[in-house]
């Protein structure tokens, strides 16, 4: 395969164009066809500036598919990027940390995938991604990064056979229906069949036939009963599909170095993060999943987090607690997460409890200048706020063991954290007056991530947040 600089797989510019008509869909929706035919005022502006745009766009697609290169070669990757203003940038593959692929629907279409490739940096060229590559190329990429790091492995130890990867969790249609119905996804149809009908009828008035439909129902009960079965079916099954579609073929493996996931049916996805440098562990368990003892963990590294949507870092989300932590301890062994940590001092309630409910306020006034009937709702909002600092009290708690701190903290929702003295790039410690006169700190710690993943416990006792500090100052 030539390494000489090549531009991307024309099929780049499809994806664009797709990728700005899906972006600009409702302003097309409203300005071309469902305002078609008015051509005064301000709609006419927007068309024009809408019409302007969209051919600047195009144009500027265009341009970049051709003037942006990329050079494969032994050791690294070289980009050539902007249209104007040229940039020019090399990354070697020893720097490459972890990757994802993503294949959606056009990709499956055309044979061709997506890849990322995520640097050990933070800053804004840390990641290289090719929207739109080959099967072929994208493999040729990885098999050189696995090149390079068995290389690396080579110049530090001993390391002379490439590493096995065992499967340690490969979901199955039991996990896929527990995820189907503790995600409530069945429920998705409701709201969007409710958007849908106030859509509709903005522009149909629906009220008289609805209130029509009503009093036909509310005297043919069995028949509005037999059709709600078949809406809850039909909603069952469709959740049960977005299940499938997002989680479906859920398989976590590793190997010596490596953690990989792949998941997805028609939409597939991967991730791939060296065990040595992940930054973090973080557990988050809403209110649903804490009651059904469940977790969510994700593995937070330098490079960055995943794309959000695809929640790619993320273990298995709808895993047993035990079982997740059971995986995590084999996944990495230096990571051990303890049940049983230091829970704040009982003055932390009573600050916590006096501290002002913002949000309540803020409630409060805009019910009162703009819906006064609405007010009792304040009350609603400040027993809720009362309730999550009485919970966020009751969960937060911390430890420092060895090498490692573990914290947790949250209401109705709540967080843990597990990172090493060692990936922690900087902390922060912050007093307030009235915290000084309980003998309290806050404690703030950032982790290498893109974004800076900062983790902040408040209310600790002065002398544990002092022993944290000398703690961190004796890393090495």
């Amino acid at each position: 395969m030539s390494n000489n600089p090549k531009r991307y797989h024309p099929s780049w510019l499809l994806f664009e164009y797709v990728s700005f008509l899906k972006n600009a869909f409702f302003f097309i929706l409203f300005l071309f066809i469902l305002r078609g035919d008015v051509m005064t005022g301000w709609i006419l502006w927007a068309k024009i500036i809408f019409v302007l745009f969209a051919g600047w766009t195009i144009i500027h697609i265009l341009l970049k598919w051709f003037f942006h290169t990329y050079q494969i070669n032994n050791n690294s990757i070289a980009l050539r990027e902007g249209v104007f203003v040229k940039n020019h940038r090399v990354v070697p593959f020893e720097r490459i940390q972890n990757h994802q692929t993503n294949t959606n629907f056009l990709h499956r279409l055309f044979k061709l995938t997506s890849l990322t490739l995520e640097t050990g940096t933070s800053d804004s060229e840390s990641s290289i991604k090719f929207s739109v590559i080959t099967h072929d190329e994208a493999r040729m990429i990885l098999k050189k990064i696995e090149e390079q790091d068995a290389i690396a492995e080579v110049d530090t130890e001993e390391v002379l056979e490439k590493p096995k990867r065992t499967v340690y969790f490969r979901s199955t249609k039991r996990d896929t229906i527990k995820a189907a119905l503790t995600s409530f996804s069945f429920l998705a149809i409701f709201p969007l069949l409710s958007a849908a009908y106030f859509q509709v009828n903005d522009f149909f008035d629906l009220e008289e036939t609805t209130l029509s439909a009503f009093e036909y129902f509310k005297a043919h009960i069995g028949l509005l009963a037999l059709l709600f079965i078949v809406a809850m079916l039909l909603s069952v099954v469709i959740g049960y599909i977005q299940t499938v579609v997002k989680y479906g073929n859920y398989v976590i493996s590793a190997d010596d170095e490596r953690i990989y996931i792949e998941k997805g049916v028609w939409n597939t996805s991967t991730f791939s993060i060296q065990k040595d440098k992940v930054q973090a562990i973080k557990i988050e368990q809403p209110l649903i999943k804490r009651l059904l003892n469940m977790v969510e963990i994700k593995l937070i590294s330098a490079g960055g987090l995943g794309e959000e949507k695809l929640e790619t870092n993320a273990l298995y989300p709808f895993m047993a607690k035990h079982e997740a932590y059971a995986l995590v301890n084999t996944l990495l062994p230096a990571y051990h997460i303890e049940e049983e940590m230091k829970r704040l001092p009982k003055k932390v309630l009573f600050l916590k409890l006096l501290t002002p409910y913002y949000g309540t306020l803020i409630v409060g006034g805009v019910l009162f200048f703009f819906q006064r009937e609405w007010l009792w709702v304040t009350g609603v909002v400040f027993v809720l706020a009362i309730l999550s600092r009485i919970l966020d009290y009751l969960f937060t708690s911390y430890l420092r063991h060895g090498e490692f701190i573990q914290t947790r903290k949250g209401g109705f929702s709540n967080e843990t954290l597990l990172t090493r003295r060692a990936r922690i790039e900087e902390i922060e410690v912050q007093h307030s007056w009235i915290q000084r006169k309980f003998d309290v700190a806050s404690l703030k710690f950032s982790n290498r991530a893109k974004p800076v993943f900062v983790s902040e416990l408040a209310y600790l006792p002065k002398e544990d947040v002092a022993a944290f500090y000398v703690w961190y100052g004796e890393r090495k």
